[in-house]
């Protein structure tokens, strides 16, 4: 399953990728420092939501992109059963980052 994020999409994961990268440079430096725990795993978890936000971004593009091969394949009388093996695998997919 190929998935192409583009433009706008594109771009606002990969600020989330980075805005959880430089959470976790923050993360590695805090615990090297002795910081109190309680900021640490507040640093920790922001850098959390970041990731599993940028996988839903990722997922929702490919649900959109899987929706669009359906109706295109519906339209061109191909076979529904690989759509629901898309809509299957896109599904284990989501559920990994519950």
């Amino acid at each position: 399953m190929d998935m192409e994020l583009a433009g706008a999409d594109l771009k606002a994961v990969l600020n989330r990728l980075r805005r959880a990268q430089g959470q976790i440079a923050g993360v590695i430096r805090m615990i090297e420092e002795g910081r109190d725990c309680e900021d640490v795993i507040t640093q920790l978890a922001a850098a959390s939501r970041a990731l599993d936000r940028a996988g839903f971004a990722i997922i929702a593009t490919g649900l959109q992109q899987c929706l669009t091969d359906v109706e295109s394949g519906r339209r061109n009388g191909e076979d529904v059963e690989n759509a629901e093996q898309m809509r299957a695998r896109l599904e284990k997919l989501f559920l990994s980052l519950a």
